[in-house]
C-alpha cells in the first residue's frame, strides 16, 4: 500500500488540511493497515446517499468515543469531482480522519484506472501488500456494516500493533515497507554516479585503479 503513495502528496480532512509530503509521514500512516480508497463524485447521488454510512462505519471502527482500540483502518477519498468546488462540499460529509488527494493531483485518474472504477460510489480495500482484498466494498459495508471489518482483518493477517514494542514496529516497518523503493531509488542514482565516474576517468585519461564500488 505504502508504495502506491510514497513520492506523493496526502492530504488530512481537518480545517488546516494538513499535508503527509514525507515518505517517512506516508509510511508511519499507512503501514501495516487496511486502506480503503473510496472513489467518489458529489454530483453522483448514490454517492451522497452511501457517504453517511461510510462515514459511520469509520467512526465506528478508529473514534475513540466508539472503540477502546482504534481499527487499524484508512480511510482515502479519491475525487472524481469535476470542479475543486464540488470535491471540498463532499469532503464535508467524510471523517475529519479520512485523507484525500488534491483536486490538481492528476494521481486520481491514474488510480482510477489503474483499479478499474467502472461505478459510483466505489470502495476499493487494499491489504497492506497493495493487493486487492475487495474490488468494490459498497454493498458489504451496507449490509454488514464494521462487522465486516473483522473478516478483512483475518483476511489480511494484520500484525497487531499493540503487541509489539512501538520503536520495533516503527524500525521494521521502515524497512519492510520501503526497503523494494529505496533499492530502487539507491540502483537508479548508483548507476548515474558510476557513469560519471567512467566518463571522467574518460577524460581524465587515468587507468582504472580506483574501484567504483568502495566508493558507493
Amino acid at each position: 500500500m505504502v508504495d502506491l503513495f510514497v513520492g506523493r502528496v496526502l492530504v488530512k480532512n481537518n480545517k488546516d488540511q494538513d499535508e503527509l509530503d514525507t515518505e517517512r509521514e506516508i509510511i508511519l500512516r499507512l503501514q501495516n493497515r487496511i486502506l480503503m480508497l473510496f472513489f467518489a463524485s458529489a454530483a453522483c447521488e448514490s454517492c451522497q446517499q452511501f457517504a453517511p454510512t461510510l462515514a459511520d462505519f469509520f467512526r465506528r471502527l478508529t473514534d475513540e468515543s466508539y472503540v477502546d482500540r482504534s481499527a487499524q483502518l484508512v480511510l482515502l477519498y479519491i475525487s472524481l469531482d469535476q470542479s475543486e468546488e464540488q470535491q471540498e462540499s463532499f469532503l464535508k460529509e467524510l471523517p475529519k480522519k479520512c485523507l484525500f488527494l488534491a483536486y490538481e493531483d492528476p494521481y486520481r485518474r491514474e488510480l482510477e484506472a489503474m483499479f478499474h472504477v467502472e461505478e459510483l460510489p466505489t470502495v476499493v480495500v487494499l491489504r497492506p501488500d497493495c493487493s486487492i482484498l475487495i474490488p468494490n466494498a459498497v454493498e458489504e459495508i451496507l449490509g454488514l456494516g464494521p462487522v465486516c471489518y473483522r473478516n478483512w482483518q483475518e483476511a489480511a493477517e494484520l500484525i497487531d500493533r499493540n503487541f509489539m514494542i512501538s520503536e520495533d514496529f516503527e524500525q521494521k516497518s521502515m524497512r519492510s515497507w520501503s526497503d523494494p523503493v529505496r533499492r530502487l531509488k539507491y540502483k537508479v542514482e548508483d548507476e548515474r554516479k558510476e557513469k560519471k565516474k567512467k566518463k571522467r576517468r574518460g577524460w581524465g585519461g587515468g587507468g582504472e585503479g580506483d574501484g567504483g564500488g568502495s566508493l558507493l
